[in-house]
């Protein structure tokens, strides 16, 4: 085969398939060359999906006239400062576009103006078609200083790219996806963006700090996520994880709600996403997703943001570090909230509190009273009329208890007064200002669960001897690496030694997974160290074996408590970190305010 060279326009262009991919990240690259001139006001217009144009503007440094040609050359670059040699450190990266790739790669694949002016000089601007660079010209700008990006007619020159694009409605929704990401990362910058001459996002700079940042968190991810956002704020060997995480029983079907910034650049990370599942692995269940906003900043040494051509991945020096600060300041804030439930809990139980079509009733509450009409059903929560009916006054209401002298009356405890309970099943406590009712079963689940990790965390496990010593064969690399990690892993219970260059011996495994696969074991043992540093698959196993030991040696449904017991439950909650959610995920209790109620008997 004959070796031939390309074109310079066909490797722009190939090129460009690498950075711009949709019309998102050329919005992307945009508000990132934004960004790094340091501007406090972004605006972004799209038309068509942004494939009939984009446009972005901002009250940044500028561009002089002379650099404007260098600016859509490529490999040209403001953003790389030079070393204590002089030449370029491409290991200390402080900005986010820092290739010289983005400007003209969206020049090569469509119709691209830009207009800037740097403060003091002359506004001027520049075209480029299709890799077609024109000379620098004056230009009208209005402003003192800034730049002004139009993108038209976006993979015209590559016409084969067109025909994967989505609708222009699916990428006007990518565009404000990664609009808000770039929002979220810059609370302090205000963003503006109009498709189609509509008005979509309109986010004012906030204050800088974390009350600026969930202010700006709540107007992307909504006022509900504030409401049951956790503060993270933790340092470790000069790397810092801060943010916002909800509440476990705050969490989302999927995980599109799980945003990680890495010194201010949105990315998608596995080693993040692995590390936020395994941090609140104690709380979900498998198919439930926890919602967050984290951001880590770290020395610029000690990450490689240039894996990736469009830069959303990225490679930590030292994984195993950034995985233990996620986890350990995740689940810290978690069991610094104690029992508290997301505040949608108690939402979406007021919510089936809905009137429904019935063949006989009353309406709704109106000026006049209640009034009768035919396709109206009262209020009703499935299985209330059902308890009401069975309820035992002899046995199933708890008598107010006397408090001792000097003690809290019962009402002010946060989870109140047991006073009925419901099929056996459902503990109704009252507190001052609502009512609490209690799943008796998870709750006592969690308690259970909590209380087996403080034995294992504080005495170590059992273990047990196999019969016959069992030989595991790894990579050479992988059997080093657990053998290292004997004496940790003793004290889980898993007891083994080398066994040779590429193999080790498995003499006991921990007692509380019975039949274990000692193979299979240590080989998930192994991939866990190769990718983090640290043994998670045998703790994990050993804490699901330990929720699933909790879940049976519990308070079943069905059990009938009396009221002294009711209310030894409800004070062990209070006193239990994570009681607010079973091992599942599930809420344990869901507490209706008093002013809710009376909404819906129209008393307010």
């Amino acid at each position: 085969m004959t070796i031939r060279r390309l074109p310079p326009e066909l490797v722009s262009r190939i090129a460009a398939g690498e950075v711009v991919e949709r019309p998102a990240s050329a919005v992307k690259e945009l508000v990132e060359n934004a960004l790094d001139a340091g501007a406090r006001k972004i605006e972004i217009q799209a038309d068509g999906g942004g494939l009939t144009r984009l446009l972005v503007a901002d009250d940044g440094c500028g561009l002089a006239a002379e650099e404007l040609p260098l600016a859509v050359e490529r490999h040209a670059t403001s953003k790389l400062a030079p070393g204590p040699d002089g030449a370029l450190d491409l290991l200390r990266i402080a900005t986010l576009g820092f290739r010289g790739e983005a400007l003209p790669s969206i020049g090569a694949v469509s119709r691209l103006a830009i207009a800037a002016r740097r403060a003091g000089r002359e506004a001027a601007q520049i075209l480029v078609e299709a890799g077609a660079v024109g000379p620098a010209a004056p230009a009208a700008f209005a402003g003192p200083h800034g730049a002004r990006v139009e993108v038209r007619d976006l993979f015209y020159a590559t016409p084969a790219r067109l025909k994967f694009m989505k609708s222009e409605r699916a990428e006007a929704l990518a565009i404000t996806e990664e609009v808000k990401r770039q929002a979220m990362a810059n609370p302090s910058v205000a963003f503006f963006l109009d498709i189609e001459g509509k008005r979509v996002l309109r986010l004012p700079a906030e204050t800088d700090g974390p009350e600026g940042r969930l202010a700006r968190l709540a107007a992307v991810l909504g006022r509900e996520f504030a409401e049951n956002a956790l503060l993270i704020d933790q340092v470790r060997d000069g790397v810092r994880l801060s943010g916002f995480a909800g509440l476990a029983t705050f969490n989302r079907g999927n995980a599109s709600q799980q945003h990680l910034f890495v010194n201010g650049r949105p990315v998608r990370d596995r080693l993040l996403q692995g590390a936020l599942r395994a941090a609140y692995a104690d709380f979900l269940a498998r198919d439930r997703h926890p919602v967050a906003a984290l951001y880590l900043d770290l020395d610029p040494t000690l990450v490689d943001v240039n894996v990736h051509p469009a830069k959303a991945e990225v490679r930590f020096r030292d994984p195993a570090l950034v995985r233990g600060l996620m986890v350990g300041a995740l689940r810290h804030a978690l069991a610094s909230e104690g029992s508290r439930s997301a505040t949608t809990t108690a939402a979406d139980a007021l919510a089936r509190f809905r009137a429904e079509p019935s063949a006989a009733g009353f309406s709704a509450w109106g000026a006049g009273g209640w009034s009768p009409r035919r396709d109206w059903a009262a209020p009703s929560l499935p299985g209330l009329a059902e308890a009401s009916a069975r309820l035992d006054v002899a046995q199933g209401v708890a008598e107010p208890e006397r408090p001792m002298e000097g003690a809290p009356e019962p009402l002010d405890f946060p989870l109140g007064a047991a006073r009925a309970q419901l099929h056996e099943t459902y503990i109704v406590a009252q507190t001052r200002d609502g009512v609490v009712i209690v799943d008796q079963h998870a709750a006592h689940e969690r308690l259970v669960y909590e209380r087996m990790k403080a034995a294992m965390a504080e005495g170590g496990l059992a273990s047990q001897a196999l019969i016959a010593p069992q030989v595991v064969e790894l990579d050479p690399a992988d059997a080093e690496r657990v053998a290292a990690k004997a004496d940790e892993l003793a004290r889980l219970g898993l007891v083994l030694e080398p066994f040779g260059p590429g193999a080790v011996l498995v003499r006991e495994t921990p007692a509380l997974l019975g039949e274990a696969d000692a193979a299979g074991l240590v080989r998930d043992i192994a991939d866990d160290l190769a990718e983090t540093g640290a043994a998670m698959a045998l703790a994990e196993r050993l804490e699901a074996v330990a929720s699933t030991m909790a879940c049976h040696g519990s308070v079943r449904a069905g059990r009938r408590l009396a009221a002294a017991e009711m209310n030894a439950l409800l004070r062990q909650m209070e006193a239990t970190p994570h009681s607010g959610q079973c091992n599942h995920g599930r809420p344990t209790y869901v507490e209706l305010k008093l002013a809710d109620i009376e909404r819906l008997f129209g008393r307010r």
